[in-house]
Order: C-alpha cells, then sequence, then structure tokens
C-alpha cells in the first residue's frame, strides 16, 4: 500500500520549470526523478523489448504511442528506487495517460499522493521560452532577459555565435503552449476532483522561492 510513500507528479506548462525544480525535490525526498525523456533513452539504451519497439516510432518521426510509453514507466516504477515513491515529471500528458498510471498503480497496491501544478502565467511562458539562446560552438545556453551574453550575440565561454532554436521562436512557442492547454490542462481538473492537486505559482518568482514552497506543499502544507 502507499503508506508514509510519496507518489508524485509535476505538472507545468513548458517553460514552466517543472524540469529544474524536479531535480531539487527529488533529492531533497529522497525519492529518484522519473521524465518520460529519460525513460526511453534508458529503454533504448538497454535495449528492451518496449525500448526498441519506442525507436522504430521516434526514428520514423512520430509520437510514441501511449500504450508504450506507460508500459516504460510500468517497468520504471517497479525498479527497486521507484518501490518506495516517485517523483514523475512529463509524464502523464492526457486524460488517457493519467488514467492508464491510475489504473497501473492500483494494480501495485499504490496511489498518487501528490500531484503538484507549477502555475505561470501564459505571457511569462512565452518571454521565458521564445528568449532561450544557444552558443553553435559550446553549446551553452542563455536568455536574452534573465541570463543575457556578455556581448549581444557571442557566447561568454567561447565567443560562439548564439542561436535560437526553430521550436523557440514566439509563434512555436504559442503552439506549443496552446497544445498544452487542449492536452494536458484537462489533468488539472482530473486530479482536482480526486482531491490530489496542489498549486504552486511560478511566475515571477525566483527558482529557490518556487522551491521552497514545491517543499512545504509536499510536506504537507498548503497550496499557494
Amino acid at each position: 500500500m502507499t503508506g508514509d510513500q510519496l507518489n508524485v507528479v509535476l505538472l507545468g506548462a513548458p517553460g514552466s520549470g517543472k524540469g529544474t525544480q524536479a531535480e531539487r525535490v527529488g533529492p531533497a525526498f529522497g525519492l529518484p526523478h522519473i521524465s518520460t525523456g529519460d525513460m526511453l533513452r534508458a529503454a533504448l539504451a538497454a535495449g528492451t523489448p518496449l525500448g526498441l519497439e519506442a525507436k522504430r516510432y521516434m526514428e520514423a518521426g512520430e509520437l510514441v504511442p501511449d500504450e508504450v510509453v506507460v508500459g516504460i514507466i510500468r517497468e520504471r516504477l517497479a525498479d527497486d528506487d521507484a518501490r518506495r515513491g516517485f517523483l514523475v515529471d512529463g509524464f502523464p500528458r492526457t486524460l488517457e495517460q493519467a488514467r492508464a498510471l491510475d489504473a497501473m498503480l492500483t494494480d501495485a497496491g499504490r496511489a498518487l499522493t501528490d500531484v503538484v501544478l507549477i502555475d505561470v502565467p501564459e505571457e511569462e511562458l512565452v518571454q521565458r521560452l521564445s528568449g532561450r539562446r544557444l552558443c553553435r560552438g559550446c553549446g551553452k545556453g542563455y536568455h536574452t532577459v534573465f541570463d543575457p551574453p556578455r556581448q549581444e550575440g557571442a557566447c561568454n565561454v567561447c565567443g560562439g555565435e548564439l542561436y535560437q532554436r526553430a521550436d523557440d521562436n514566439e509563434e512555436t512557442v504559442r503552439n506549443r503552449l496552446q497544445v498544452y492547454r487542449r492536452q494536458t490542462e484537462p489533468l488539472v481538473g482530473y486530479y482536482s476532483e480526486r482531491g490530489v492537486l496542489k498549486a504552486v505559482s511560478g511566475g515571477g518568482r525566483m527558482p529557490d522561492d518556487v522551491f521552497a514552497d514545491l517543499r512545504r506543499v509536499l510536506a504537507g502544507g498548503t497550496s499557494t
């Protein structure tokens, strides 16, 4: 049974900082940080049957089907380090995946204890994502507003040219957020009805402050 376990899902739009926060929250509570991207790469590297099936879709440039992703999640949550609790980031993305996760955990005598939404206003998300820049030489990341280079357009480290990824231009960012609203935002209502949803404000705040709120909420505090 769940008992004293923390079985946590972090929700948030692209640019909300949930991946960054998950990397801090996991160690703070002794939970393995599980992301769909990491799991897919691990399954591919291990050559598992599900990993090989996922590879077939990825090489064709197609989305990995729900049943494959759910199967990989099931395998990962059965690992020893996840038996006493886990923190999932990037899954579920749809109501179908959420229902599959619930069924999977129920079969194992477990349940989600907390689903935490990092809530950031849309215009701030657009600013965060569309302002990102990368160095063509060494790959170092910058932000035009929050972390600009000393010389515009040039990397502080190697002097390489800075560029914007195609999926970080404003039009593409807004499309990504529209997809999130359509596919993933319904999870807010789904988990709210089940009494496990909590929310933390991530807008206009320093990462340390958001992290402090996440710690408090997961330790039994109230939403912000």
